[in-house]
């Protein structure tokens, strides 16, 4: 049975940051899965190319679609620099996943200035940084999808996360901004609210059987998510089959959202 066409990315370009593991690995590997070419990001240069080689390795035809390009995305100058030279060597970029993001724990009473500062960096002012010379390209073509990854904590939160659910919180609103300014261009901002799911960045909440027992609890679901259960909301914002879908938030959250 074939796809329908308005789900068809194949042939484009995909940049999705903070990629060499967790959900943006997977959402990287959806992505291939698709048809399209991938540039992975991150910091750390040896985790960004083992992910690349483990990629690469998974089926002989993304051997020359799959890219690694380290850069801050923190850092504005790294970033421009980026995009110059993935969209001069490589192609025009014509979807960005901005999925780069840290969590730092703690009440907000004993939060230290330099964790806010760092969070807010990662999480939030990356985001505007990727998403601004993303859709500065986008905008000159006349069309472009920009994917924010947002959270359950851009509509709620719990006791310990205030600076992560501040940086989340401005993610979806960062995400309706853009779509004024860029709608009227061919460009597409949205943003994916993921509830609790299987990453590295969970694994002590997932170990600790109590809060484990709770999260089971408290999801309609009766389960964490598993990474793979976000990629068909990406293929959708990601293609033509959401062309009049803009500034909106899609939460991905085994229902947790919808019940008190």
């Amino acid at each position: 049975m074939n796809a329908h066409p308005l789900f068809d990315i194949e042939g484009q370009l995909a940049l999705v940051t903070g990629s060499s593991r967790g959900i943006g690995l997977a959402l990287a590997r959806g992505l291939l899965q698709a048809g399209t070419s991938v540039v992975l990001n991150g910091r750390d240069p040896g985790r960004l190319e083992e992910a690349a080689r483990a990629l690469r390795g998974e089926a002989p035809e993304w051997e020359t679609r799959v890219h690694a390009v380290r850069f801050d995305v923190t850092d504005e100058a790294e970033v421009i620099a980026a995009f110059d030279a993935v969209e001069r060597d490589i192609g025009p970029v014509g979807i960005c996943v901005n999925n780069a993001g840290i969590q730092i724990r703690g009440p907000v009473a004993d939060y230290r200035l330099e964790d806010w500062n760092r969070i807010v960096a990662t999480n939030l002012t990356s985001a505007f940084l990727v998403g601004r010379e993303a859709g500065r390209r986008m905008a000159s073509r006349g069309r472009g999808k920009i994917i924010n990854i947002a959270s359950l904590q851009s509509e709620a939160s719990r006791p310990g996360i205030a600076p992560y659910a501040a940086t989340k919180g401005g993610v979806k609103m960062l995400t309706k901004g853009m779509c004024a300014d860029l709608a009227g261009s061919g460009v597409q901002v949205n943003a994916i609210g993921p509830g609790y799911f299987a990453t590295d960045l969970n694994a002590a909440l997932k170990a600790d059987e109590a809060f484990d027992a709770w999260i089971t609890r408290r999801t309609p679901a009766g389960r964490w998510g598993e990474v793979e259960e976000l990629v068909g909301t990406l293929l959708y914002l990601a293609s033509p089959a959401s062309d009049f879908v803009n500034g909106q938030t899609i939460h991905v959250d085994g229902g947790v959202l919808a019940v008190l």
